[in-house]
């Protein structure tokens, strides 16, 4: 598709309003097919900037109702199961929005993983359709046999890659499917899976509202609260097989915005296309402002991110440094929220709170937060413990009832493994994952406290620490740096690296050794994978 001209869009100004949750319906695309149906709905950019799809909100309900269509032929009813394997495209919409108006559940399947997993996660959602692109072709036909439950198999761009038979052209397949309309429609959802840092991926489901188009829309009282309207241009840096961007990026669309989608996220990139599309919204995550923070002097003087009026991160604890001098760059537009897939419960803190808070991640607006013991018991206020969410929407993991049980305590109140206290204002401070603490001679370290300082390093690109085993307290503290300058490791720089911990930090929490590696294993939400370091 060839490059159009930059999109421009005005600002608008952030509504005063109560955040609470709400089910009342709301737009749906077709709504804005009506009422704006030439409005770009989704821009995808490469690699290089060059804009390389565009859906207007009239083309994304012709097609997605064309998808629905062809779904709702091959029997598929409300609750059953369809997957998508494809890299960052405009398709992932029209399938999503497809399964959304049929009250299907849709698995986007995490495009890095191997035969294996992918295969595994197609077969265990037990997909009756998938849906995938010819980037992805090897991959789709290798896991072919571990996937028998998926009767129908269609790829975008087929035609651009040597396949087997067990995959029709997408676009063939759509060409026979009359226009709708599309009665009976009810809501669907997303069910994705976990990202596997600690194990085998696991599938979260979340109860279908299966009522009437708009009841799903669950970002509606946040959305409010951030000013997200019909002026938004909201960029998405992430894949969409993460919830966070496929979750925000469709809400996007029920308020009828502009989406950006970036294939790939690079820093420098990222600050173009906010000056050149005068982006009004975006969410991060922390490592992605580590890498806007640390581009050279002349590029973040230049970088103009004045039309940004609100900007979200979550997924991984951000750096009180680091979210200092995001916000006296970006100004007090940042909001960050702690949640989960699951969908069990949520935080959420503005800028003005978080700066009287420091390090918080918000008190709870959806559910509450309980902070227990491991017995079980509630613990004082400011004490440490597993943190729950009481009163939430419940969720199970699918085709795992062990693993659902085990996320609940005796009271119905569930967990996403993190580990926290609660201030006397109720505001959450998560201290790490559960299953990253390190006990060393007996004592609780949890890793992330260490990571933050060692990522605000000038030389430290990004930083995991992990206990190995020691002889005498059981566990040793180590760090693995990446540097941002990879020929840079040196024993003095390692050495310089565990004093400048020892000069911010209790020493029994600082490295005592420090490996530097290329690069991380880290999920592009930000989400390490430790097992694989260890």
């Amino acid at each position: 598709m060839p490059d159009a001209a930059p999109n421009r869009f005005a600002r608008g100004s952030v509504p005063a309003v109560a955040l609470q949750q709400s089910e009342t319906d709301a737009q749906f695309p077709s709504g804005w097919a009506r009422s704006a149906p030439g409005k770009p709905a989704v821009i995808v950019l490469d690699e290089e900037l060059a804009e390389v799809q565009r859906l207007s909100y009239a083309e994304l309900d012709s097609r997605s109702i064309r998808v629905a269509l062809l779904l709702r032929a091959e029997g598929l009813t409300p609750g059953r199961h369809i997957a998508v394997l494809m890299e960052n495209r405009a398709e992932i919409f029209e399938v999503c929005w497809a399964a959304q108006r049929l009250g299907l559940y849709v698995t986007v399947v995490n495009t890095h993983l191997g035969v294996e997993e992918a295969g595994y996660v197609v077969d265990d959602c037990e997909a009756a359709v998938l849906f995938t692109s010819a980037r992805m072709a090897q991959l789709a036909s290798e896991i072919v046999a571990t996937t028998p439950n998926v009767r129908r198999r269609l790829m975008v761009d087929r035609a651009a890659v040597e396949v087997g038979g067990d995959h029709e052209d997408y676009e063939s397949a759509l060409a026979e499917v009359p226009d709708g309309p599309l009665a009976d429609q009810c809501e669907g959802d997303t069910m994705l899976y976990s990202s596997g840092t600690t194990g085998r991926p696991k599938g979260v489901k979340r109860p279908l509202a299966l009522g009437p188009i708009g009841s799903g829309f669950r970002l509606r009282a946040m959305f409010e609260l951030m000013g997200y309207d019909e002026s938004v241009v909201y960029l998405s840096p992430a894949p969409l097989y993460h919830a966070a961007p496929l979750g925000y990026t469709m809400a996007v669309h029920r308020v009828g915005g502009t989406v950006l989608v970036m294939r790939r996220f690079d820093a420098h990139n990222a600050l173009r296309l906010i000056e050149r599309f005068r982006v009004t919204h975006a969410q991060f995550v922390p490592t992605m402002f580590i890498r806007m923070i640390k581009l050279p002097t002349e590029v973040l003087a230049h970088a103009d991110v004045s039309s940004l009026r609100s900007v979200v991160h979550a997924a991984a604890p951000c750096p009180v440094e680091l979210k200092r001098r995001m916000i006296d760059w970006w100004g007090p537009i940042l909001w960050e929220y702690y949640a989960g897939t699951e969908g069990n419960g949520s935080t959420l803190i503005s800028s003005a709170e978080w700066l009287a808070h420091p390090g918080s991640v918000g008190r709870a607006v959806i559910g509450s937060v309980r902070i227990l013991d491991p017995d079980g018991a509630s613990v004082a206020v400011g004490e440490t413990g597993t943190v729950y969410f009481a009163d939430g929407p419940r969720f199970e993991y699918h085709n795992a009832p062990e693993k659902t049980a085990g996320s609940y305590a005796r009271d119905g109140w569930s967990t996403l493994g993190d580990v926290g206290h609660v201030d006397e204002d109720g505001y959450l401070y998560l201290t790490d994952r559960l299953s990253n603490m390190i006990i060393s001679g007996g004592v609780n370290i949890y890793p992330q406290e260490t990571e933050n300082v060692l990522t605000m390093h000038p030389s430290v690109a990004d930083a995991a620490v992990i206990g190995i085993p020691d002889p005498e307290m059981g566990e040793q503290v180590k760090a693995v740096v990446q540097l941002v300058d990879p020929n840079a490791g040196t024993p003095e720089l390692s050495a310089a690296l565990i004093d400048y911990c020892r000069s911010r930090l209790a020493h029994y929490k600082c490295p005592r050794v420090v490996e530097f590696t290329e690069a991380l294993p880290r999920q592009d939400n930000g989400k390490l994978y430790k097992r694989l370091l260890r």
